[in-house]
């Protein structure tokens, strides 16, 4: 048994971990196993990947290149390669994947179980409208391929399914043309709410990126912070950035997000993006991940780890639901440095329980103060069920089950294709055996 934790650090559990190496073995391993759930680099925020006393199948061997053709962009792997990887791989040869969330260092797996979104989604939707194909292993000893063209209600439901239709072991995956690594990209400082939506509109035409960091603790609430925007540029190639990484080297005995560092490191990053607001050529990963460069930050909240709370929002009601959270989260105290705020496309998601829907995004990360913090979420959760929203089960940790039903309708439908033999401490919390 080893002790396991996910991205939030909000407990250690003991897992049976067993490596899943060669992909014609797993549906034996499978079979021969007690209930258990994939685990590839634990970057999910919450339980989504952990079986606290169970079986966890750490993916991150099936990591093989498979093949790429390099005419038509169509890429394949075994579900255990990073995202990083395949970025590092296709760039040079003109391709790129065309929806990544705020880090690469994921699997490709991981990221068809949470279909994780990124800065495009208004372009590009989210992860699973790339996937072309998926061999999935089930717990009965059998297999099977599906793809939005073939068994897609088995396809829809393995998208955003958090791993519990099966394992995925290979997949096929369209990438998106691109002259290189660079982007022209925008910084323009907002005000508020409002001036946040006239950028947002503004930009969906004619930026294929965007994203914006908030200030969470503003006075009032009023939601002042920075927007960022980009497109592919045709730049000539140019020395690439170094890429120097940092480690957080330890564990702090407190969270470094507090009452003492949060309102000046805030008011600091506002006013120096704001001096260095304008236009510029930008590396892909700087824009994208900024926070790859420093590994293993999520040490900095200490011992009792943090919580993240991201809700999508409809957008009509979206200006009101998303200030009315910020005026709470202000009044609070609580807050931090990490919040980001988006809008997403009008498209309806792949996956019966996918989590973007047409709206607005708010996600913020919480130092774990106990039932403070819970109290303030409980505060949340109710903006966003009277807007008719939901949470995004790859960050959740604690969302009460009647918000979870209301918000991802399609759960009966989906319950059908659920694997018997897979268990999490979510689908437990959530779902129930």
């Amino acid at each position: 048994m080893v002790a396991v934790s996910s991205w939030g650090r909000l407990g250690n559990w003991e897992h049976d971990v067993q490596a899943l190496s060669d992909k014609h073995q797993v549906v034996q391993q499978l079979k021969s196993s007690r209930p258990g759930i994939a685990y590839g680099m634990g970057r999910s925020y919450g339980d989504v990947c952990l079986n606290p006393d169970g079986v966890l199948w750490n993916t991150t061997g099936l990591d093989r290149y498979i093949s790429f053709d390099e005419t038509s962009g169509r890429f394949a792997c075994e579900a255990g390669m990073l995202l990083s990887d395949i970025q590092r791989l296709a760039i040079p040869l003109g391709w790129i994947l065309p929806v990544t969330p705020g880090t690469q260092l994921v699997t490709v797996g991981g990221a068809i179980a949470n279909d994780v979104h990124g800065k495009s989604h208004h372009v590009f939707g989210s992860f699973g409208d790339h996937v072309q194909k998926i061999k999935l292993a089930r717990t009965d000893g059998t297999t099977l391929e599906c793809g939005p063209d073939f068994l897609p209600d088995w396809f829809s439901a393995t998208v955003g399914g958090l791993g519990l239709t099966g394992i995925i072991t290979e997949v096929e995956i369209q990438l998106h043309r691109v002259a290189g690594p660079w982007l022209d990209a925008e910084t323009v400082p907002f005000a508020n709410l409002d001036e946040f939506f006239y950028l947002s509109n503004a930009s969906e035409g004619e930026w294929e990126h965007s994203v914006s960091w908030i200030d969470c603790i503003s006075k009032g609430g009023i939601g002042r912070g920075i927007f960022m925007r980009a497109n592919p540029s045709e730049v000539s190639p140019r020395s690439e950035p170094k890429g120097l990484k940092l480690t957080m080297p330890f564990v702090p005995p407190i969270s470094l997000v507090n009452q003492l560092s949060l309102r000046p490191f805030n008011m600091a990053y506002f006013n120096i993006k704001k001096w260095q607001a304008g236009r510029g050529i930008v590396h892909y990963e700087p824009f994208f991940y900024p926070l790859d460069n420093l590994l293993e930050w999520n040490r900095m909240y200490g011992p009792k780890g943090f919580f993240q709370y991201q809700c999508v929002v409809p957008r009509e009601v979206g200006r009101d639901a998303v200030q009315a959270m910020l005026g709470e989260i202000a009044r609070s105290g609580e807050g931090s440095f990490l919040a980001v705020l988006k809008t997403f496309g009008n498209r309806q998601p792949v996956g019966m329980m996918s989590f973007p829907q047409p709206g607005v995004t708010l996600a913020l990360d919480f130092p774990n103060r106990g039932e403070r913090t819970l109290k303030l979420f409980e505060r949340l959760d109710t903006i966003v069920s009277e807007a008719g929203g939901r949470l995004y089960l790859a960050k959740d940790a604690r969302m009460p089950r009647d918000l979870f039903e209301a918000g991802y309708p399609r759960l009966t439908e989906f319950l059908q294709y659920r694997d018997p033999g897979i268990s999490s401490a979510m689908s437990r919390r959530l779902i129930g055996n």
